[in-house]
């Protein structure tokens, strides 16, 4: 039990008892929801200074990875993909509406281009690669990778109409982007 000191209306201190709901080291953890939504695909380690670091590899990507599903150099190739992508400030984004502001384009925001040069050389990779893999696979590869959607979400984007032919269809374009991606960039 705890005993903790808190004012009272006017001023004068009361005593409250209570316990307390949770450690200080364990606050930021994930909830025991979801460590259980995550399958047993938690790292938890210790950052150097008496916390814990929680790691969920619960992504379909990482997933696939742990069983085996991968080569690791078709894994390398797809989380470079990723990495592109990501730096080619194409992930999206959540913004606010200021509502004071005229209901115009503004040509000063650059909306969907890029800011930075690095931006523009991340871009052209991006580019580089999904004509190198082709649209549909670009479309599996953005859709399980980059936005971490299952498989099955990715293979009805394909048109397949049941969950197993979806789930099929999907791993067999992402291995096969994986590859050509391998080889386009040297991974090996």
């Amino acid at each position: 039990m705890t005993i903790v000191t808190i004012k009272g209306k006017r001023g004068k201190p009361k005593r409250a008892v209570g316990r307390l709901r949770e450690r200080a080291s364990d606050r930021g953890a994930p909830t025991q929801e979801r460590l259980r939504h995550a399958e047993g695909a938690v790292e938890i380690g210790d950052d150097g200074q008496g916390a814990r670091v929680y790691t969920l590899r619960d992504a379909p990507i990482e997933r696939m990875q742990s069983r085996g599903a991968l080569e690791p150099k078709e894994y390398s190739a797809l989380m470079k993909f990723k990495a592109h992508w990501v730096q080619a400030g194409l992930s999206p984004s959540i913004g606010s509406i200021d509502l004071a502001r005229v209901f115009a384009s503004d040509p000063g925001n650059y909306s969907g281009m890029a800011k930075t040069e690095r931006q523009v050389f991340h871009r052209q990779r991006y580019r580089e690669a999904v004509q190198h893999i082709g649209l549909r696979a670009a479309l599996v590869v953005e859709r399980v990778v980059c936005a971490e959607q299952t498989l099955e979400m990715a293979g009805f984007a394909l048109n397949w109409k049941t969950p197993a032919q979806a789930r099929a269809a999907a791993t067999e374009l992402l291995r096969d982007a994986g590859e050509r991606l391998a080889a386009l960039w040297g991974i090996g």
